[in-house]
């Protein structure tokens, strides 16, 4: 290849991560500052939760009529990088973002990263079409999308291109997917902070020595996390499988999961379990949690996006694992923000099968001075998790895969 083509396609695709960062950053920054919005006024209009039933109704109606190509929304990506079939529709963006905001706005319990990625997903795949890419250079795109969406919502870049390299197991991404990644991370991280739009930070004030019993301690604690991850991704498809089973239509699942969700909230008087809960997660690192709040987060999540309501399940695997952290500080010898941080990033590596994008993370979010501890404790939730994540798509594979492939053969070979 001469020089001149190389610059040509060098070119090409700087500018293609551009347009991908700043359209995927600037969808981001719009939804970060409409969930707000919309928080705040469920916040200080709590009756809008009776309204709960009917946001669902919407929901379920217009992706039973509009969007039944895209419903399948973080899993669709996953499918179509492993098994490339047609562009994804544009229309998932708008789709996830308006369904997003009203499960927040009525009171549903949900996340946001599924949300972005989705929206950076579906933008970064018009660009095949555009540029007249092949199936191959499609694969980058989804890894762009995935990464911009990922860093732009969570204010990470660093860990946002690694999430999306490390959810497909690095599976056929090549040095040029692996560099655009980190590259339009940046780009859509940049172009939030350009739309002056905050991202909620934390502080892990107090960081002791690495001894061997704080090893032991990690262990523990880092498999309790590993669990709770498990937990969380069997509580949240047994919801959906069983939502599907007994409800036919489509668009009723929502309608009679939210009149249940209004029951449940009204009948436990509170509203901390709803939404994305970052003022109770902010609170734990400082404020020892009940330890039941993160077994109603998993409830109360795993039964919203069961029944249909969109959104993420990242922010509420935060609350999870930073509230049990958090509870845990009462029997366990450690700092509470520590333990809350090791459980921010840790359920959430189990769940996603991530641990180095989730130690990272925790290094850009909390600082590199807990890095030993969070980085344990996400390996460790990572190997006690089980084998199945919250992506129902997801390929597992490496050594947690070869692990447990093992045990089911000594299983196998024992019974």
């Amino acid at each position: 290849m001469d020089i001149k083509k190389t610059f040509l396609l060098t070119f090409k695709w700087i500018l293609i991560c551009a347009l991908i960062g700043i359209f995927s950053g600037s969808a981001s920054a719009f939804f970060l500052v409409a969930l707000e919005w919309v928080t705040q006024f469920r916040e200080h209009h709590n009756w809008i939760i009776w309204l709960l039933p009917i946001g669902g109704l919407c929901i379920g109606l217009v992706y039973h009529y509009y969007g039944k190509e895209v419903v399948k929304g973080n899993n669709l990506l996953l499918d179509e990088y492993e098994n490339p079939q047609k562009t994804i529709p544009l229309k998932m963006a708008p789709l996830v973002l308006i369904g997003t905001l009203i499960t927040h706005l009525f009171g549903g319990s949900a996340g946001r990263e599924g949300t972005a990625v989705q929206m950076g997903g579906a933008i970064a795949d018009q660009f095949k079409e555009l540029f007249k890419l092949t199936n191959a250079d499609r694969k980058t795109l989804l890894i762009m999308g995935i990464s911009a969406g990922f860093a732009s919502v969570f204010g990470t870049p660093l860990a946002g291109a690694l999430f999306a390299l490390e959810v497909l197991y690095f599976s056929k991404v090549n040095f040029k997917s692996a560099v655009l990644s980190f590259l339009v991370a940046y780009v859509a991280y940049f172009t939030v902070e350009f739309w002056h739009v905050k991202h909620t930070h934390y502080q892990i004030p107090v960081v002791p020595e690495m001894t061997l019993t704080n090893l032991g301690w990690i262990i523990i604690v880092g498999i309790l996390f590993g669990l709770t991850s498990m937990l969380f991704s069997r509580t949240t498809h047994f919801w959906g499988l069983l939502f599907c089973k007994y409800i036919q239509n489509a668009p009723l699942r929502p309608l009679l999961g939210g009149l249940i969700l209004v029951v449940a909230i009204y009948g436990i008087g509170s509203t901390k379990y709803i939404g994305l809960g970052i003022p109770t997660i902010i609170e734990s690192f400082s404020t020892p949690n009940a330890s039941y709040d993160f077994l109603l987060k998993i409830i109360f999540t795993g039964f919203t996006l069961g029944a249909g309501f969109k959104g993420g399940e990242v922010t509420p695997l935060f609350f999870i694992g930073a509230t049990l952290g958090s509870a845990l500080s009462i029997y366990v010898p450690l700092p509470i923000a520590l333990l809350a941080g090791m459980g921010f990033v840790a359920v959430f590596s189990g769940a996603t099968h991530t641990p180095i994008a989730c130690t990272i993370m925790g290094i850009e979010l909390f600082g590199v001075e807990s890095s030993i501890f969070i980085g344990i404790a996400c390996l460790v939730a990572y190997f006690s998790s089980g084998s199945i994540g919250i992506y129902h798509s997801q390929i597992v594979k490496g050594a947690k895969h070869h692990l447990y492939q093992r045990i089911k053969r000594q299983n196998l070979e024992d019974f």
